[in-house]
């Protein structure tokens, strides 16, 4: 497999994060930004899904609009006609492996969700432990960069044995030494932690947004963001880690 210096360099930053110690939404996301410079992909999103539920969880996304993305958790991660299947595989896969492009932009999937970011040409890695998911790497490309090729399907499955590897040691190291608050407050962005103080000032969601001036959706990404980082499920937890 012949790699070009850029790839190279690229990898070799792709391995080094991989072998740190950082919680499972870092990976992922931190994975999600060499990606797009690695395969030269425009959009990307990672997502664990929950067979409990049948939802697909801890959401992380990078130059895609959150409003568009809560429409997936409402609605379209249940009409999804090519997810499942990419997932089925169990290593790199090109959307066009499994549905031709022509036909995918005949669904409503693509015109009323893919297509609202440009997202045309995609390829999905899904990691699993025996059956049980550890997170999924979502890239695409826009329409005028073209698919992605064998050499880019080689360069994620030469990723996956290590992107499996983090995700099993973020998941023992929470199991067995909690954070204390002031790591787990650490790792929180700046936009993070000014929702986190907000909610825990009792403020509503329609008061953060007025407050950051942002929308009511792009307070509840932060917020799922959070609660994914913290390891919670609920704005009491939240204030309760405040507290600590």
């Amino acid at each position: 497999m012949y790699l070009t210096s850029p790839e190279q360099r690229a990898l070799r930053g792709v391995f080094t994060l991989l072998a740190e110690d950082r919680c499972e939404i870092d990976i992922r996301e931190r994975l999600g930004r060499a990606l797009l410079d690695l395969l030269r992909a425009d959009q990307f999103a990672s997502f664990v899904w929950n067979a409990e539920t049948g939802r697909f969880d801890g959401r992380v996304a990078l130059n895609m609009d959150a409003a568009n993305l809560d429409r997936y958790g409402e609605w379209h991660q249940h009409h999804d006609p090519i997810t499942f299947v990419l997932q089925s595989h169990r290593r790199a896969t090109r959307v066009t492996d499994v549905m031709p492009q022509r036909e995918l932009m005949r669904t409503e999937f693509f015109t009323d969700f893919l297509s609202r970011d440009g997202l045309h040409w995609g390829m999905n890695l899904h990691a699993f432990e025996g059956n049980r998911a550890l997170g999924d790497l979502r890239v695409w490309r826009r329409k005028g960069r073209g698919d992605f090729g064998d050499h880019e399907k080689a360069l994620l499955d030469l990723i996956e044995p290590a992107f499996i590897g983090a995700l099993q040691r973020a998941q023992r190291t929470a199991a067995s030494v909690p954070m204390p608050a002031e790591a787990l407050w650490s790792a929180l962005s700046g936009r993070e932690q000014e929702v986190a103080r907000a909610v825990c000032e009792g403020l509503t969601d329609k008061e953060i947004a007025r407050r950051m001036t942002v929308s009511v959706p792009t307070v509840r990404t932060y917020l799922r963001r959070i609660f994914d980082k913290l390891g919670i499920e609920r704005r009491s937890a939240l204030a309760g880690l405040a507290r600590r």
